[in-house]
């Protein structure tokens, strides 16, 4: 089964969809199959893929490609069709080998309150039993045609119950955030709101007529790999001050009040696999700090390429600037390299224990 690793914070704004795209091409180009699932209505994970801008796009690929994504997936079981979930064929994404998408839909969110009500209620409702385990069974069986080694979950910035769903049937989680009040207040949130689908969760897993369903509630306890922070200026190959502060105040309560609370929950892993990742990583659980950096992600997204992935005819630069492009790229490289490398390692010690 692939490992699945969810993105996920409240709080929009924070590179949940750059951190999926990047991070899933640079799993790829480790070796890795990486299967991407767009579960954001927004769609910005496709848009990036496919290259699309607008609803004219969007609306053509589902006229030519009307199952090939994640709403029509689920169709089967929130729109009471008489067939089973089954698989869809996913879209390769250009560029690597290895790397696929599980395309979002504009409408998916329609599917949110029959979900909220099937959780709600527990399965006590016969035909809405198969709805909570049906997401994680679409999931698997899709990425089992590829034979995914990891599947990367972009989420939308909600407390729903897609999200609730999506999180508590993954296997790990990554928090991508930034360093202003918004992002802080987001993780405060975090504290509270994750031990109580965690209760949740567990209920689930203890309520036979979804054990018994179609597709069972799945019976997984997410651990939070760590968090991302990004979108601070830099100087000196440091934050300036001023998100300094913020990037330290982040640190600080995912330290003292996040981890805490998800320990409880045994939603963390075991202090000495955060502990082999680097000496300060058990004090502040943060994986990556990404710098802005500017004219690049445009650049990037305007090639369906990331940053690392760029070459010289893409930035369309001379002299200088095209050297100042060059060094970004590295650093963007070597970023990516890094976070790639602990999350394997984090996965793999996890998987050891």
């Amino acid at each position: 089964m692939a490992t699945r690793i969810s993105m996920f914070n409240h709080k929009g704004g924070v590179s949940k969809t750059t951190t999926t795209f990047n991070l899933g091409w640079m799993l790829a180009s480790r070796g890795n199959k990486v299967v991407l699932v767009d579960a954001d209505p927004q769609c910005n994970l496709t848009g990036l893929v496919l290259g699309y801008e607008g609803i004219n796009g969007f609306e053509k690929f589902y006229e030519n490609y009307a199952e090939q994504n994640i709403k029509a997936g689920l169709a089967p079981a929130f729109e009471s069709r008489p067939e089973p979930i089954e698989a869809i064929e996913c879209i390769e994404v250009k560029g690597v080998n290895g790397l696929s998408l599980i395309p979002g839909h504009i409408n998916f969110s329609e599917y949110e309150v029959t979900l909220g009500i099937s959780q709600e209620l527990s399965g006590s409702i016969q035909a809405l039993q198969n709805l909570p385990g049906s997401l994680s069974h679409f999931i698997d069986k899709t990425a089992k045609t590829q034979g995914a080694d990891y599947v990367l979950i972009d989420m939308n910035p909600s407390l729903g119950a897609i999200n609730q769903n999506l999180l508590m049937t993954s296997h790990y989680f990554l928090v991508p955030t930034a360093p202003d009040y918004f992002s802080r207040m987001a993780i405060d949130s975090l504290s509270t709101v994750l031990p109580k689908w965690h209760a949740w969760a567990e209920k689930a897993k203890s309520i036979a007529v979804l054990q018994n369903a179609a597709y069972p509630f799945p019976k997984t306890i997410p651990k939070m790999l760590g968090t991302v922070i990004q979108k601070y200026r830099p100087r000196k190959g440091k934050a300036t001050e001023g998100f300094q502060v913020w990037i330290d105040e982040i640190n600080k309560l995912v330290s003292e009040k996040l981890v805490p609370a998800l320990r409880k929950n045994n939603m963390v892993l075991a202090d000495k696999d955060y502990g082999n990742i680097s000496d300060d990583f058990s004090s502040t659980y943060c994986l990556a700090q990404i710098p802005d950096f500017n004219t690049l992600i445009a650049t990037s997204q305007s090639h369906r390429t990331p940053v690392f992935a760029l070459t010289d005819d893409m930035f369309r630069h001379v002299g200088s600037v095209l050297e100042q492009d060059r060094v970004k790229k590295r650093e963007f490289n070597t970023i990516f390299t890094e976070l790639a490398k602990k999350i394997a390692t984090l996965i793999e010690n996890a998987a050891g224990n």
